[in-house]
């Protein structure tokens, strides 16, 4: 773990998409979502952080938040107990005169003086919907050497899709000229393809962005791309930043489904793990048994699982536990969830501590 300070503070959004996945919702955030079996959402960007020397990272939460304080206490599984900077979980005012925030302005706005009293010089900023293993240091570099006032990160991709909700509003796309240069945000564009995807990480000096959220709470702005930075293109020397690396994005239930599922593949197992360590909450379990006459084919299984029964194509989490003479197959297994004797289960996503009863058969 790196503990050089990179002059950069972290500040992450993790309530964002909250309503493209109502079902794993209803109790947690997004950020806290599990997901590869032993992680959750939010230890992506946070250890990524991390590994490249920010030691002062934020996390304005919005609701629902107190599954993600359980799972970061204090830090301590990703050396953030410190006097100064550290780990520091900003919930909504308390007050019945304040509304919950709807926008990144908004939420910027609740915290601007603790940002103004922070020694760092840049600020990233960051959804918590992506499981990446980021270089935040070669980002910083190039944001540095290309004298930018505020840098982009976009991947190549096509705008995902969701028949639930007009997910258009929640994306943008940039058009970036052959030195890198942002010429056009776009934030509802209908174009088919490929296209350079926002990632919703920005770098940008920390007394810029004060400035900037100042500016627009003060006009009654509340969306960051699209009220803050789509209209000043012209005005301020915006830098796209393309990354090519693994990218699993959160942004359906289908999509959480198959994120998953493609870890199974070896390829995309080390193309998001490969790089720096990936750091969680640390549960202290025995190592998964498996019970003599059992099968199992093509499984991630975290520690503290017991399996008697045959799984096949299953990412399993902690303690987990397939009875004798199940069959389970296609599914993620939550944390506890357990698969009673002679059980039938197929295409299936449980939460947390769900018990499937001997002899049921559930298929998605």
């Amino acid at each position: 773990m790196v503990n050089s300070n990179a002059d950069a503070m972290g500040i992450i959004f993790p309530n964002s998409y909250d309503t493209l996945v109502p079902e794993l919702v209803s109790d947690r955030l997004m950020a806290s979502i599990p997901f590869a079996s032993r992680y959750r959402m939010s230890d992506f960007v946070i250890s990524s952080m991390v590994n490249c020397g920010i030691d002062n990272i934020s996390l304005i939460v919005r609701k629902n938040y107190h599954s993600l304080m359980d799972h970061l206490g204090s830090g301590r599984e990703w050396d953030l107990t410190r006097k100064n900077g550290g780990l520091n979980i900003v919930p909504p005012f308390a007050q019945k005169t304040i509304k919950l925030y709807n926008g990144r302005v908004e939420a910027l706005e609740s915290i601007k003086q603790f940002i103004r009293s922070q020694r760092e010089r840049y600020v990233i900023l960051s959804d918590a919907n992506l499981a990446v293993n980021f270089d935040f240091k070669a980002l910083l570099d190039a944001h540095v050497e290309s004298g930018a006032d505020i840098t982009l990160v976009y991947n190549r991709q096509e705008i995902p899709q969701n028949p639930n909700v007009d997910i258009r509003d929640m994306y943008f796309t940039l058009d970036v000229n052959g030195e890198g240069r942002v010429g056009e945000i776009h934030m509802n564009s209908v174009q088919p393809g490929v296209q350079n995807l926002g990632m919703n990480i920005f770098v940008l000096e920390r007394e810029l962005l004060v400035n900037l959220i100042d500016e627009a709470y003060l006009k009654g702005q509340s969306y960051f791309e699209r009220d803050v930075l789509a209209p000043k293109t012209g005005q301020l020397h915006m830098q796209g930043y393309c990354y090519d690396g693994y990218v699993a994005r959160i942004n359906d239930m289908q999509s959480y489904f198959k994120e998953n599922m493609k870890l199974l593949d070896e390829d995309n197992l080390d193309a998001l793990f490969s790089g720096n360590q990936i750091y969680t909450k640390i549960r202290d379990d025995n190592p998964t048994r498996y019970i003599n006459g059992c099968k199992v084919k093509n499984v991630m299984a975290a520690d503290g699982c017991e399996i008697s029964g045959e799984v096949e194509n299953c990412v399993l989490f902690r303690g987990v536990k397939i009875g004798k003479g199940a069959k389970v197959k296609n599914c993620v297994l939550m944390q506890d969830t357990v698969i009673e004797d002679g059980a039938e289960v197929e295409y299936l996503i449980t939460d947390k501590n769900v018990t499937i009863r001997s002899g049921k058969h559930l298929q998605g």
